[in-house]
């Protein structure tokens, strides 16, 4: 498990004021969660093998540096891949995929709307208390499974607003990504570009250039869904369920 560790680095990137030391576990980390969205652009239903990987060397390196809730999220994410995995992979009775690519209804744009204005506001106001509890949690069901992890010092979120909405974001754009809505590529360059600001005013500039490349494949997933979308006949907005 050696390998796996985030004191086993790889490079030291002379990037910002103190440099940013980039170990094996992240940057393999990294690769599969950039192949996982390149691919997932493509409609290719191998990006959720990539995702898998890639939310579990995460969980690894938020396990080691005690941000328990992101671990959380992880789990999380891990079985919305395994669900993305199997939705994408069902056929209809000709052997077509039985998702296409779409847009939301109008009904549908606005129910989840509402879901993101509400749980971010909740989130904002509430992110220290939330986050308290997911990594209460996520301790707890460590423990019970047999592995020593304590409860951290948790420090007061530096920016609620920032990251509640890239997390609550997240979530959604994950949700509609399985379904095949063409609304969770334009989310993903919401977030990424709020990362690439939050992660360069804190000095961390290797994960700010990560993330500007997840905004240019986060760009060009919308570009590809929206014209599959179009030669699917569906329009932005319509008004059917």
């Amino acid at each position: 498990m050696d390998f796996f560790s985030t004191s086993n680095i790889l490079v030291y990137i002379p990037l910002g004021t103190n440099g940013y030391a980039l170990s094996w576990v992240e940057a393999l980390g990294t690769i599969f969660g950039l192949l996982c969205i390149w691919l997932a652009s493509l409609e290719k239903t191998i990006n959720y093998l990539f995702g898998l990987i890639n939310v579990t060397l995460f969980a690894l390196i938020f396990f080691q540096i005690q941000l328990y809730a992101s671990l959380l999220l992880q789990i999380f994410f891990f079985g919305a891949n395994l669900y993305g995995w199997y939705a994408w992979s069902r056929k209809t009775s000709s052997h077509e995929a039985e998702l296409k690519i779409r847009w939301l209804s109008l009904p549908q744009t606005l129910v989840w709307g509402a879901v993101c204005v509400v749980a971010i506001g909740l989130m904002s106001a509430y992110i220290d208390p939330v986050f308290a509890v997911l990594s209460s949690i996520a301790v707890s069901l460590m423990q019970s499974v047999g592995i020593d992890a304590q409860l951290p010092q948790l420090q007061p979120d530096a920016f609620p607003f920032w990251d509640s909405t890239m997390t609550v974001l997240s979530i959604v754009a994950m949700v509609l990504m399985t379904r095949k809505y063409v609304e969770n590529w334009l989310l993903w360059v919401v977030i990424d570009v709020i990362s690439v600001v939050i992660f360069a005013y804190q000095g961390v500039y290797a994960m700010s250039l990560q993330y500007a490349i997840l905004t240019l494949i986060a760009l060009n997933g919308s570009w590809l869904w929206i014209k599959s979308a179009r030669e699917n006949h569906s329009q932005p907005l319509a008004r059917t369920l």
